[in-house]
């Protein structure tokens, strides 16, 4: 099990320890499975009701399939915790929340300041994503997100 250093949710991080998704994908009861790079997200679709936990590892700050990952799940309808997990980096904050992570546990604790920093760092986006912030093109357009 990964505890999690920063957590957004409402609710306590879950504690359950996430299985591998081959593992999960074969049949089990878990409510917790963990996705690697290259593995794909959609698997789960069937499964998402059972899940609690979903975490995404990053192994390498370069490597940025488990955006993917995460934004697959989010858009299916995932309510679960999504725990980024492994080289996350302060610089790449905003942009994990706005996939939708809701919880992380960095391999390297990350400095609480620069998190504040990075949460307020971009005010708007372009892109529209699974976090339902409103793109600024839409505003600027009057356009129904």
């Amino acid at each position: 099990m990964t505890t999690p250093q920063i957590l957004y949710r409402d609710e306590p991080a879950v504690t359950d320890t996430a299985i591998p998704l081959a593992e999960f994908t074969a049949g089990t009861n878990s409510a917790a499975v963990r996705i690697e790079p290259g593995e794909d997200a959609r698997t789960l679709l069937p499964q998402l009701d059972q899940l609690r936990l979903v975490e995404v590892n990053f192994p390498s700050f370069g490597d940025g399939r488990g955006f993917s990952s995460a934004q697959i799940l989010r858009e299916a309808g995932y309510r679960g915790e999504l725990r980024a997990v492994g080289d996350v980096l302060v610089d790449q904050f905003v942009f994990l929340r706005r996939c939708g992570f809701d919880s992380f546990a960095p391999n390297r604790p990350l400095n609480a300041d620069d998190v504040k920093a990075a949460e307020g760092f971009f005010p708007e986006f372009y892109q529209k994503a699974s976090d339902g912030v409103a793109a600024i093109w839409t505003k600027r357009h009057q356009v129904a997100s």
